[in-house]
């Protein structure tokens, strides 16, 4: 984390973990040493999987204290605040496995503020091991910097392991590491002049992750079972199982736009993967893009000679056409069915589909609830479905949902140089299977309100976690049966008691059995909202923010909100805390109302793009500048046959700043099924299709007020505007805004200048901050990989008023839209008006 117009005094983590159950405290205190107040900054950085349970800031001895409120009435104050020209921030990014956590507040000369941070997770066990992780980035030597991690396993700890990315030969002694039977104490405290990259200088070598990775002891079949206070945990990872065969079909996207890296990434992970398969599995392969090809119509066993012949196979797999996921899917739920259904697979064994597409489905197929339903139907719970998503432009949330539907879980792959081992350490976690069909049954007496106790899969080096509540506080033990289709024939019952664990617990926090069973039943709630019937996804997502509220956890559908202290130029400004996901969005009954208004795109004045996103209340806005007589593809959909190029036109001469204005004063318009092809020429139309075809093909509509609405035939709505300047004005002269409409009548393949945002946009601001310009405060934006300085401001929305306009507020992308564009801008310039090179 770093601090900006500030020396930051002192800087510690302190993480405490009692049976993988972690509650980490970050605190901070910095002082301004200015002679004036100075805004300071507070950016840290946090693990997705936790939840925050508390901020405060204490400032000249008055403590602000964070509430934990429901989203929708903590974004109203955010809200207020935001309108009212106040900087109201604490917003966080997404990242790979981290979110961004940013504050700033003023403070007044002299003075210091001290944060603390606390946020709550549970750890999860992957390849045979627990991760603490922690981000540290402090930008300068820090005068009292430590990390301290303690943890107590009731179980006794296998081993721990301490590094960092940023560790030295200097450095490396300084991580001491003391571990006993059931507890450990890690630390690592550089002084400052240990924290220098040379004597003297301001460079620190403190940026990097800090890691800590550990393993319990499993001597019980069982499981272990501790009980807290009246509420019980149960984990459950056999030692000794031997591994279940599994066949697995790759549904691999071979589509166009998984072409260059992406495939070749593609290829390099699945060598990998079959070179480390095991001889007892059984897999094949099904490409998809609009065409369905499998390598073999049965799946294969891995035998050297079959898997000599599949990395044959995938060496010459190449990219092409569109992307119809429904049918590869069910191609490869069918191959799994028949080839159990002749015997051709083991008895014990278990099935699963890997699905890799980077898009959305644009052939066959396209609806995603219809997709979701046909899938769901084939599988019939009988195989488990892995969607992996590559790169930014994927749905997630459709392949979220439709994994979960069916026994899996999805997994975003980030379009980065280690893409293909991100593919290949999935499939390392769900590479060996133990046990099928694990239920774990307690009685029915004795507990309640248990989380999830039924699992399709337990991989080796995984572990099962259940947490309840105790009927009688006074119990002493109980029978746990646990039961799972191993790879013996007939069922494994694996059954013992428990016995009640005795008051560690005071070790470090007391209640951490009732918190990890919130935790869990807060999470498991918000997966039943998402793919759930209508009363289901109702009722978890009522009940996940009642919880989220008891416990003060910041989940999907709570925020939590600071009042910041009144300073001379602002009053109290709330700063709002919120949760992301990778696909989860709440809205409450009061917001979706609201946010069924349609997107709108386009571009007008000199020329402004717009993109205004309703569902968030927000909109996104950048300048495209070239010169004069230069075309820009703005709309090319391949899939409808539909093009829309515009050209800019410039100032009748050089006004005194030096500076020309250009303007889009021409529009070529296609519509290849239609025939029509149409010119917009500053309100003088000429048109090219055939006199059969017109009347019924396209739809022109010129009002008074001087717009043009072109309405393709089952598709498109397009309004243009005409702007009239004054005839003896100097330097400008008459120009055309462009307006889509209806924009989900396109294909998800749409691209251009403004076609690519029909679709949607993953963004997130965060680090609202003063900028050159009093009423325009700058930001920074997370989005498509990149990390934008953005600035508030204004652009004008003439749809309705085309003489003065309104005034809609935007984030502004600076360098023509670098980074929020897909390329650069000079990859939409074309040839000629109907031109698509």
């Amino acid at each position: 984390y770093y601090w900006s117009f500030c020396l930051s005094n002192q800087s510690s983590l302190s993480v405490s973990v009692t049976s993988r159950f972690a509650h980490t405290v970050m605190t901070s205190v910095a002082l301004n040493r200015a002679n004036t107040s100075q805004e300071i900054f507070f950016d840290v950085e946090l693990p997705k999987t936790a939840f925050i349970t508390n901020f405060s800031m204490e400032i000249e001895g008055q403590v602000y204290v964070g509430e934990v409120k429901e989203k929708e009435k903590a974004k109203q104050q955010y809200e207020k605040a935001v309108s009212s020209g106040q900087t109201a921030g604490l917003v966080k990014a997404s990242g790979r496995k981290m979110e961004k956590f940013s504050v700033s507040v003023n403070v007044a000369a002299s003075s210091n503020v001290t944060f603390i941070l606390t946020y709550e997770e549970l750890l999860q066990r992957k390849m045979g091991k627990y991760e603490i992780l922690t981000r540290v980035k402090p930008k300068e030597p820090v005068q009292e910097f430590k990390i301290v991690a303690d943890i107590y396993e009731p179980q006794g700890i296998a081993f721990v392991d301490a590094h960092a990315t940023f560790l030295s030969n200097d450095l490396l002694p300084l991580v001491e590491k003391t571990v006993t039977d059931k507890k450990a104490h890690i630390s690592f405290s550089p002084t400052l002049e240990q924290q220098r990259k040379c004597p003297g200088c301001d460079g620190t070598l403190i940026d990097g992750d800090f890691l800590i990775n550990y393993d319990v002891n499993r001597a019980q079949s069982l499981g272990d079972i501790q009980v807290v206070n009246g509420y019980f945990v149960h984990f459950f990872a056999p030692p000794d199982l031997p591994r279940v065969p599994k066949n697995v079909v790759f549904v691999i996207d071979k589509s166009g736009s998984m072409g260059g890296r992406k495939i070749a990434q593609t290829r390099e992970a699945l060598l990998a993967i079959l070179n480390d398969i095991h001889e007892e599995d059984h897999f094949g392969f099904v490409e998809f893009d609009d065409k369905i090809v499998p390598w073999k119509e049965s799946l294969s066993k891995a035998t050297t000679e079959n898997v000599a012949e599949a990395i044959a196979y995938v060496k010459r797999i190449v990219d092409v056409g569109g992307t119809d996921i429904n049918a590869a899917v069910l191609k490869g739920v069918d191959m799994l069915i028949k080839d159990k259904q002749a015997n051709r697979l083991p008895e014990r064994s278990v099935d699963m589909i890997i699905l890799l597409t980077d898009g959305m489905p644009n052939s066959g197929e396209s609806h995603l609830p219809k997709i979701q339903e046909n899938v769901r139907s084939a599988i019939g719970g009988n195989m488990s479905l892995y969607c992996l998503g590559f790169g930014n432009n994927v749905d997630y949330a459709f392949l979220d949902v439709m994994s979960k539907q069916n026994n899996g879980v999805a997994r975003r792959i980030y379009e980065a140089s280690d893409a293909a081992l991100q593919l290949q350490g999935f499939y390392d976690e769900v590479a060996s299977p133990l046990l099928s069909e694990v239920d774990l049954r307690y009685p029915d007496n004795t507990v309640e309100f248990v989380t999830t106790n039924h699992f399709s899969q337990l991989f080796n080096g995984s572990e099962i976690v259940v947490a309840g509540r105790l009927a009688d506080n006074d119990l002493d033990n109980f029978l746990v049966e646990v039961y799972g289709q191993g790879v013996r024939r007939g069922t494994r019952q694996i059954w013992g008691v428990s016995s009640k664990v005795a008051h560690y617990f005071e070790y470090i926090f007391g209640d951490f059995t009732e918190r990890l069973w919130a935790y869990l039943t807060i999470q498991q709630l918000l997966e039943k909202s998402k793919t759930g019937s209508s009363d289901e996804k109702g009722n978890a997502t009522a009940k996940a923010l009642d919880m989220s509220l008891r416990y003060s956890f910041v989940t999907p559908l709570t925020s939590m909100v600071v009042i910041k202290p009144e300073t001379e130029d602002s009053t109290e400004a709330p700063l709002i805390a919120n949760k992301l996901t990778e696909a989860y969005r709440y809205h409450s009954p009061q917001q979706r109302t609201h946010y069924q208004a349609t997107p709108t795109y386009f571009v007008d004045g000199d020329p402004h793009f717009m993109i205004e996103l309703p569902d968030r209340n927000d909109s996104l806005c950048f300048n495209i500048n070239d010169k004069p007589g230069t075309i820009f593809t703005l709309v090319r959909d391949t899939e409808t046959g539909i093009l829309v190029n515009g050209q800019i036109i410039g100032d009748k001469k050089i006004p005194p700043n030096g500076r020309i204005n250009t303007y889009f004063w021409r529009f070529g318009i296609i519509h290849q099924a239609l025939g029509v092809r149409l010119e917009v020429k500053r309100i003088i139309f000429t048109f090219f299709t055939s006199p059969s075809f017109f009347p019924t093909s396209v739809d022109l509509v010129v009002s008074k007020d001087r717009s043009l609405t072109v309405t393709l035939k089952d598709s498109v709505k397009f309004v243009i505007l005409l702007h009239k300047v004054w005839k003896k004005h100097p330097y400008h002269q008459d120009y055309l805004g462009f307006y889509t409409l209806d924009t989900h009548l396109l294909s998800p393949s749409v691209h251009g200048l403004l076609g690519q945002f029909y679709h949607g946009i993953d963004y997130e601001v965060t680090d609202l901050r003063p900028g050159e310009v009093l009423e325009k405060p700058d930001a920074t934006m997370f989005v498509k990989g990149h990390q934008l300085n953005v600035t508030r401001g204004w652009q004008r929305d003439f749809r309705r008023d085309v003489k003065n306009g309104e005034n809609i507020p935007c984030w502004f992308i600076h360098n023509n839209g670098t980074g929020l564009i897909d390329g650069d801008e000079r990859d939409y310039i074309v040839s000629g008006l109907f031109k698509t090179v």
